[in-house]
């Protein structure tokens, strides 16, 4: 490891250390590597920009952001609240199971996990404490570990963003979602019918026939989008990044002219909202394009999969090792920096173990999630806590067993990779 990049590491630590934003934290870092390793500063920032703008694929992330934000300003979530509560909240935990529910129908439209819990995550929250009498803790708890299946059910922001660094197709990694995403969906209901009777908890009235229709004709409309989403990608009509723009003005049309609930305000609101958003993605990217480089040219990929070679380390254990590295750094460290800084990393060991790149994207990405979970530092945590103004401790009491169902299915992915490979092989990637 060179002095320049030892450089790099002090001043990145700092910065954190002082809170300066890890984007910004990031680019100083890279530019403190090139000043000191004295390289031509014009040549490395064009490379990196020249990589940028000809990545047709990162054009999908201000989509989805946008799509995300106009679904949140509406009254999409509602509907699907209403929709979903109709159908399963008349089951033992009714509610806990009409939030996770709604993950999952949510997830299929915005692909990002704070977006999920802010969002419908929020709403249900309100729900479950006002109308079920769930204690403060439980409600955070369920709402906190259903929003990490929203990167997970396709489309996911997070999984362009590995696609980005790794050339990996974005169509194969949505597919190879739908299966894991499915899995811990089902087994948080399954946790929450478990311990339902135990908690006493309360189950929504049984509607009838006619109120069920109303509520599903209510959101009907809404959950066209996934269809249109994904059926359009997989059928090969328009691309991953084709089917980010397709979701935003799908959203904005269904806010604006359908329901009537975005005035010109409010869609402008939106808008400058998802520029920032997608402002604070891209800094962050271009900051790890410039870590990446010094990694490439200190050449520590390479080593790093030297040194597995050496140890005779097989995949299997390999994985594991990767699965405890990953579940402690997504207590500490935001996705997009694990995915564009710590996996390209990887990813030369990856392929020297015969391991799917696919497989391992999808892995790598439930681990981060339930990073965001993950006592006593999961963001989620903090973001759903301060805004419901629960008690962290109680929080964390209910949150154990939904984080060991979340565990065992990420590890299920991890050693049966076909859970998540199977899509993608039937539909020809």
């Amino acid at each position: 490891m060179s002095l320049p990049f030892l450089i790099l590491l002090a001043v990145l630590i700092t910065l954190v250390l002082l809170r300066v934003p890890i984007a910004i934290a990031m680019v100083c870092a890279g530019f403190a590597y090139l000043f000191a390793g004295d390289r031509d500063l014009g040549l490395v920032v064009d490379q990196i920009m020249n990589s940028l703008f000809n990545s047709y694929v990162l054009l999908a992330v201000p989509m989805f952001i946008l799509a995300a934000n106009v679904m949140n300003a509406g009254t999409i979530s509602e509907r699907l609240w209403r929709a979903a509560d109709a159908v399963v909240g008349s089951k033992p935990g009714g509610l806990g199971h009409v939030n996770v529910t709604v993950s999952m129908i949510f997830a299929s439209m915005s692909g990002s996990a704070v977006a999920d819990a802010a969002g419908p995550g929020m709403m249900s929250i309100r729900m479950m404490r006002k109308v079920g009498g769930y204690p403060g803790g439980l409600a955070v708890a369920i709402t906190a570990a259903s929003a990490v299946i929203a990167p997970i059910i396709p489309p996911s922001i997070p999984m362009v963003l590995y696609a980005l660094n790794t050339n990996t197709s974005v169509g194969a990694l949505f597919l190879a979602g739908v299966l894991p995403g499915l899995l811990m969906g089902v087994s948080l209901m399954i946790t929450i019918a478990i311990i339902a009777p135990r908690m006493n908890l309360p189950a929504s009235p049984k509607q009838s026939a006619k109120a069920v229709g109303r509520a599903l004709a209510g959101a009907i409309l809404p959950m066209t989008l996934p269809a249109v989403l994904l059926g359009g990608i997989w059928s090969g009509v328009f691309t991953p990044t084709e089917a980010a723009a397709v979701a935003a003005l799908w959203a904005v049309f269904l806010g604006a002219a359908v329901y009537r609930v975005l005035d010109f305000a409010g869609v402008w609101r939106v808008l400058s909202g998802s520029m920032r958003d997608s402002v604070i993605v891209m800094l962050l990217i271009g900051g790890a394009f410039l870590i990446n480089y010094a990694v490439t040219a200190e050449r520590l990929d390479q080593s790093l999969a030297a040194v597995v070679n050496n140890a005779g380390l097989s995949r299997w254990v390999f994985l594991a090792i990767i699965n405890v590295i990953f579940l402690i750094l997504g207590c500490f460290f935001d996705t997009g920096t694990l995915i564009l800084v710590v996996v390209p990393m990887m990813i030369p060991t990856v392929l020297e173990l015969g391991i799917d790149p696919v497989h391992f994207g999808v892995m790598i990405t439930i681990n981060i999630m339930i990073g965001l979970v993950t006592p006593p530092f999961g963001l989620l945590l903090f973001v759903l806590g301060g805004l419901a103004k629960t008690d962290l401790g109680e929080t964390v009491r209910y949150l154990w067993p939904f984080l060991i169902a979340l565990i065992l299915c990420l590890a299920l992915v991890t050693y049966v990779p076909m859970v998540s490979l199977l899509l993608p092989s039937l539909f020809g990637f």
